[in-house]
This record gives C-alpha cells, structure tokens and sequence, in this order.
C-alpha cells in the first residue's frame, strides 16, 4: 500500500515541477481522438514515458503524453491516450494515471472513448452520452487492500455518472444541433471485438454500447471522489444483417470523423464548471 502513495507522490512531484498549471479539470482522450488537445493554449506535452511509474501506451492512436494548458480561462490536463488491460497491464497499472490526476489537484474527469454500438438505430458515428455502466466483465481495479486516503473500501457506484454534467452536456448539444443519444456501456477486456452472440447478450443484458476501456478509470475516479462524464463514439455496429468485418483503422477512421462534435461538447462543458 505504501508503494503505490509513494508512487503517486512521485509521479505528481515530476509532473508538478514541469509546469506551474495546477488543472482541476481532466480530459481522457481515446482512440482517435488525440486532435482535441490542440485547442489547448499555453501547453506543455510531458510524455509518459518521463513520468515516474507510467506504463507507456502501445495502441495505435494513443499518443502517450500528459498535456497541460488552459482551455476556455481554465486549468486543464489532458491525457492523449490510456492504457488498457488487454495490452498486458495490471489494473493497478490501468488506473494509475486516474489516481495521478486526483493527487494534483483533478476534480472533474471527462471521458472520452471508442465503442460499439447496440442500441435500436445506432450507427456509426453517432455520440452517446454515458449515463451508467455495466462492470461485471473487466476485473475491478479496486480488487485487494484498500487504501482509506485514496477512498473507501465500498464505495458507492449507484450513479458514477454526474447528473449535473449529463444534464449540460445534453443541453450543449441540443443548442449546437449535435445529435446525441443516451445509454449504458458495457465494460469488456478485449482485445478481441466481440463474437455476434456476445453483442447479442449484451444487448440482453441492458448494454447500449460496449468497449475495452473507461469502466476502471471510472471506478477509481469514483472512488477518490471526481465528478465523471463520459461519452462514447460509435465506431462500429455489434447488431447488424451483413456479413462485414470489425477492423481497428475503421475504429479510428470513425472516431476521426465524429471527433469534432465530441470536442465542441467537452469544450463548451469545461467552460461552464
């Protein structure tokens, strides 16, 4: 236990003495959606591969840097790619970047992420806004000792999606005529994309979108006491009549595409808090 607050104390001193930026605001940035940073003014890039105890992200589309700057007069820290259990790391590993941002001052996490769609009449490139999230098929970060300084041993995960954050983000895109839908994500571990009968069960089983990445970050936000808000770019289609394939350049050629209206959103939300 003391290992990983020695870690985080370090991590945070390190990025702490590149930069006097002091952001309460985070943004997570998935595949194919590095492109937002670039509206960040006054930035500095520190790659992870400098940040003590950073795991270093090897998916194609995931830069792998920290940037720090100001956004419409606010502090902000973006994460330009994440790590995910399927490229072999710990959750430990997966969430320490979350913790990170926590220990330097984060309060407010915005999620961005590749899914596939479920629900009636997705397609792709459609938004959805996280309104809840179904966990049961990643492995929990949170699995082991708990650390009370980092939040408590059961926390409470019956809305790990701010209500108040939905609400302007749904108001956001009704007044820039952004179409946005609404749902839960299933939490998966990859890296395989899911068998037909898969999205047929997750479909069953109340999943309106499923991904391989988001359901632990949000944990670990939750647990040490973030405001979270998380949406979804519809990358492919789980629930479809042809006979086609999923391929990971057609992920990012859909998130290229819809990745602008997801940042109008996130930047006109982070001017509000």
């Amino acid at each position: 236990m003391s290992d990983i607050l020695h870690n985080i104390a370090e991590a945070k001193a390190y990025i702490q003495s590149k930069t006097t930026i002091r952001p309460t605001i985070a943004v997570v940035l998935g595949s194919g959606l590095g492109g937002f940073a670039g509206d960040i003014t006054n930035k500095i890039e520190i790659p992870y591969n400098t940040i003590p105890h950073f795991a270093i992200s090897t998916v194609q589309g995931h830069s792998g840097s920290l940037i720090l700057g100001t956004m419409k007069g606010k502090q902000v820290v973006c994460m330009a790619g994440r790590f995910h259990y399927y490229e072999g790391y710990s959750t430990e590993q997966v969430v320490f970047p979350i913790r990170v941002l926590k220990a330097i001052g984060v309060t407010h996490l915005l999620i961005s992420n590749a899914a596939g769609g479920v629900m009636d009449g997705m397609k792709v490139g459609d938004l959805m806004l996280i309104n809840d999230h179904i966990s049961f098929a990643t492995v929990n970060p949170l699995i082991g000792s708990n650390i009370d300084s980092l939040g408590s041993r059961f926390p409470d995960m019956s809305a790990p999606y701010s209500k108040a954050m939905n609400t302007k983000l749904k108001a956001i895109a009704a007044q820039n005529h952004i179409a946005i839908k609404e749902g839960v994500y299933f939490g998966v571990t990859g890296p395989t994309f899911e068998t037909r009968a898969e999205y047929a069960l997750i479909k069953i089983l109340g999943g309106h979108a499923v991904g391989m990445s988001t359901v632990q970050e949000v944990i670990v936000a939750v647990h040490s006491s973030m405001q979270v808000a998380a949406i979804s770019i519809i990358c492919d289609l789980g629930i479809r009549d042809e006979d086609n394939t999923i391929t990971h350049q057609e992920v990012l050629d859909a998130a290229a595409e819809a990745a602008p209206k997801l940042a109008l959103l996130y930047t006109q939300l982070i001017a509000t808090l």
